[in-house]
């Protein structure tokens, strides 16, 4: 079986290069600052309370809120948006207008996280609770996409890394004195590989193949910041434990039927919680690549 991972680190590297240098972030520790919070649904908090704007299903309880109250930042812009894929940083959304509008000169922090829906999210998960049925104790999903050779999420996840990248160069230009933190996404599933069928409907020999390719886009997430002079925020480590296969009380994401308000696998509020939590730690510590 030929993988695209198996080139992905110099592929990455040839693909985006290197920003030229700049003056770091002065925003500090994050207090007093202007603050822009760019990103998908896993940002938004769609379904936790309270709904503030229905057009990109978010919450006043999702990260960047939690991150805004905290630092007693000085102007708060938060124009996340559930679906978002890069192109909504220059696109509207609705009534969301190009979210790379709530930058200025003026902006001294920015946190972005985006990627996920670029890659297909929403479709990786439908497809794999779909092919589960076929075999629920093997692996229909990894079979599904390496059937040509090549892994295709993989291929997803290094065709999204120059789209991150012109993100944050575009994030660079138009608020040239923030600092900005790209944010990964949590542990959706179980860390040792193990499964949950059917409360969780993937076949059990794909949860870990599932898991290690969330694992692939952070760590591309990872790479796209040191290359573009920005941080990045682990998610993942912070979360692991509270996937979806956890109980209600454990858990701090949500399986496919919700008990908790949030949209199927996303982070619940104590999911959001956990991504502030891991988001002010990144802005105690000396502003620096990731």
């Amino acid at each position: 079986m030929v993988t695209a991972a198996a080139a992905g680190g110099c592929a990455l590297a040839v693909a985006l290069g290197t920003a030229p240098p700049a003056a770091a972030g002065d925003a500090g520790p994050g207090r007093g600052v202007r603050y822009a919070a760019l990103g998908d649904s896993y940002t938004s908090g769609p379904l936790i309370p309270q709904q503030v704007d229905a057009n990109c299903a978010r919450s006043d309880h999702n990260y960047p809120s939690i991150v805004a109250a905290e630092r007693r930042v000085s102007a708060f812009k938060d124009v996340s948006c559930g679906g978002a894929t890069t192109e909504q940083m220059w696109k509207a959304q609705g009534t969301n207008g190009p979210q790379l509008n709530a930058l200025t000169r003026d902006t001294g922090l920015v946190t972005v996280q985006i990627g996920g829906n670029d890659m297909g999210f929403g479709s990786i998960i439908t497809t794999c609770a779909q092919l589960s049925a076929q075999d629920p104790a093997g692996d229909p999903c990894r079979r599904h996409y390496q059937a040509s050779g090549v892994d295709q999420l993989t291929l997803a996840i290094l065709r999204t890394a120059p789209k991150v990248a012109r993100v944050l160069r575009a994030v660079h230009a138009r608020a040239p004195h923030a600092r900005v933190l790209v944010v990964g996404y949590p542990d959706l599933l179980p860390d040792d590989g193990s499964g949950c069928y059917p409360s969780v409907p993937f076949a059990a020999k794909d949860f870990p193949y599932l898991r290690d390719t969330g694992k692939r886009l952070n760590v591309m997430l990872r790479l796209v910041a040191r290359l573009n002079r920005a941080e990045y925020v682990d998610t993942y480590t912070p979360t692991r434990g509270h996937d979806m296969c956890k109980a209600p009380a454990d858990r701090w994401i949500e399986p496919l039927q919700p008990a908790s308000p949030a949209a199927p696998a996303h982070p619940n509020a104590k999911g959001e919680a956990a991504m502030a939590r891991a988001v002010l730690q990144r802005l105690d510590r000396k502003p620096g690549r990731g």
